[in-house]
């Protein structure tokens, strides 16, 4: 530790706050959160036993600053939004690309709908979910049409103009809200059923439908029995999820912990309703240690875009319980309770959770050891390689894509650590050049990437540490000017995808690794990742051109009617295979116009 580190620590506050450790090259590497800033900090630097990755994160630490906040709720939120905005080397960055579906009610609307959405927003709907282990959203959404008639389209009301009442209507599917045929009041009133459904008492919905049921039976509709019979048999799933001796009104996640002393995992029970909804599992490197593990996780993992249930249930009490509650309460806008059980049902939950959560550590750790290897120490091993003036933490890799020169599209997609951050994406249609050209088209991508530096656009394309160019030395040398003009300190290469060659600037023979080379097997993880960004682009604009194009043949389909179609149906096949009623439902389309569509896609081959 050098004099001026010392003379810092001996300096710090006693108060609550955040601190921030710095390496050579004045990169964050990472952010912790204190009660007591001074104490904190120090044990870093304190003589005695430190894991592996403690140890080396420290011999890193060139500087280190701090922010004392009024409340270590403050300094939760404030730790946050520092490893959003930096991604640590060291912090933990959930990886979760796996998503579960929600049941969302807009209780403002007059008529509201039950939707399916996959995004958890706090936008004052009503959400029920996440819904997993094989419960079926679609099923849900059919038993609340079938046993309270909600309205399953989204088609805007007016009682000023009603409109014609659809087949739904017809077949006791639906109130037809649209056509005037019930109340704001009455329809209100299927809806608080509706949403008591969800939330756990299911047997007015398992009377309503065994009634339809008997009916069908009696009218010999054998059919419709069956679909009405298997409705039921939904919500039996749903009864056997039900806990006993737990109030159907519970909703919280239950949060257990698990270390090997290096590597952690951690189970999350999702509890709603009463019922059993799923369970979620997350390996996990940090250097917190004990209590602040699970800390660290709750804080990182309740971000934007995840539920933050009524209550956590977990192992035991920590210095940051009060700190916890306070800042969940203030992300939900409303009170959350963390408890921690000593005995009964919320005790036996948490036991369960702790048993999945071993279970994934044993299973599991040698797959985090492989990633490790396969991410940070590669990027470690590549800097070593192209003789990188600092650690490549933020990767950079760009493509262009298109067919014959048509519908030309440029990639960049972004790597931190290793491993992909898709949320920094991006897209650019290529604007100046004409006809095939990738090495034109590269140097516009690029171009249009570095000017943006040093600008207010940088904090939302921050300073890349290495540049990938998807192929030889032709791209490498096309993008040399846009770098010697916008960007001559950041470092740059190309590799080539027929033999994977790696070309430096300035260089004339690349650099060829064996195949089963961790630096090489990134730089490909990155640079397919590049292809298939762009390729996907390039077919998402062909198919909206073809599309549009076809729709212009279609008689009385103008500008707003074929952007309406697009919107509710994105492809041919979809358009194609609609019913009138499902086309009517479009905004603008009357029945007269979806006949036209049906004619003209009865002869479509």
């Amino acid at each position: 530790m050098t004099g001026e580190l010392e003379s810092k620590i001996k300096l710090l506050p006693t108060y609550p706050g955040v601190y921030v450790m710095l390496d050579k090259d004045n990169v964050v590497i990472y952010v912790g959160k204190a009660k007591n800033l001074k104490n904190r900090v120090t044990t870093y630097f304190r003589q005695g036993f430190k894991t592996e990755k403690v140890a080396k994160m420290v011999m890193n630490i060139v500087d280190f600053y701090y922010i004392i906040t009024p409340s270590e709720g403050d300094a939760l939120s404030l730790e946050n939004n520092l490893i959003k905005k930096y991604k640590p080397k060291y912090n933990i960055l959930l990886k979760d690309d796996k998503t579960y579906p929600y049941i969302k009610i807009n209780l403002k609307e007059d008529f509201p709908t039950f939707t399916l959405t996959r995004k958890f927003k706090n936008d004052g709907a009503k959400y029920f979910g996440p819904y997993m282990l094989g419960v079926s959203v679609s099923e849900i959404l059919d038993i609340v049409k079938e046993a309270y008639q909600i309205r399953p389209c989204s088609i805007k009301i007016n009682t000023q103009k009603p409109k014609k009442e659809c087949l739904n209507y017809h077949i006791g599917l639906c109130y037809a809200p649209c056509a005037n045929k019930i109340t704001k009041q009455e329809y209100a009133e299927r809806v608080k059923k509706a949403i008591d459904f969800l939330s756990g008492n299911d047997d007015e919905a398992e009377n309503l439908l065994s009634e339809k049921m008997q009916g069908a039976v009696e009218r010999e509709d054998f059919e419709r029995a069956v679909l009405l019979r298997d409705k039921i048999k939904m919500l039996s799933k749903l009864k056997e999820r039900k806990i006993t001796n737990l109030s159907r009104f519970i909703t919280a996640d239950v949060i257990a912990i698990k270390d090997d002393g290096i590597f952690s995992s951690v189970s999350i029970m999702f509890i709603r309703s009463g019922r059993m909804s799923g369970v979620k599992t997350f390996s996990l490197e940090t250097l917190s240690e004990g209590d602040e593990r699970l800390v660290e996780f709750i804080n990182r993992y309740y971000v934007e875009g995840r539920e933050i249930p009524d209550e956590l249930i977990i192992s035991k009490e920590t210095e940051f319980n009060r700190a916890i509650i306070e800042y969940l309460t203030n992300l939900k806008g409303k009170k959350v309770e963390v408890t921690v059980p000593k005995k009964g049902v919320k005790y036996n939950l948490l036991k369960m959770a702790e048993k999945n959560a071993e279970d994934y550590l044993t299973r599991q750790i040698n797959k985090i050891k492989h990633k490790d290897d396969m991410t940070i120490v590669a990027c470690e091993k590549l800097k070593e390689l192209l003789s990188l003036k600092k650690y490549p933490k933020r990767i950079e890799c760009y493509d262009i894509s298109h067919i014959s020169g048509v519908d030309k599209v440029g990639s960049m997609v972004v790597f931190i650590d290793g491993a992909p951050s898709k949320e920094d994406y991006r897209r650019f249609k290529i604007k100046t050049v004409e006809g095939n050209n990738d090495f034109l088209s590269l140097k516009e991508v690029l171009t249009r990437r570095l000017s943006k530096l040093g600008t207010s656009e940088e904090e939302k394309f921050a300073r890349p540490d290495l540049i990938i160019i998807d192929g030889g030395k032709g791209q490498l040398t096309a993008v040399e000017d846009a770098f010697k003009e916008f960007a001559p300190d950041i470092e740059y290469i190309s590799l080539a995808e027929r033999e994977e060659e790696i070309y430096l600037p300035n260089k004339s023979e690349p650099i060829i690794l064996p195949k089963s080379d961790y630096r090489l097997m990134l730089l490909q993880r990155v640079r397919d990742e590049a292809h298939r960004f762009a390729i996907t682009f390039n077919r998402s604009l062909r198919g909206k051109r073809t599309l549009h194009s076809v729709l212009t043949e279609i008689e009385g389909i103008g500008s707003k009617k074929r952007n309406a179609l697009l919107s509710a149906f994105k492809d041919i096949p979809s358009i194609k295979n609609a019913s009138i009623e499902e086309l009517t439902k479009v905004d603008g389309i009357g029945e007269t116009h979806a006949k036209n569509i049906k004619e003209f896609f009865s002869k479509w081959e």
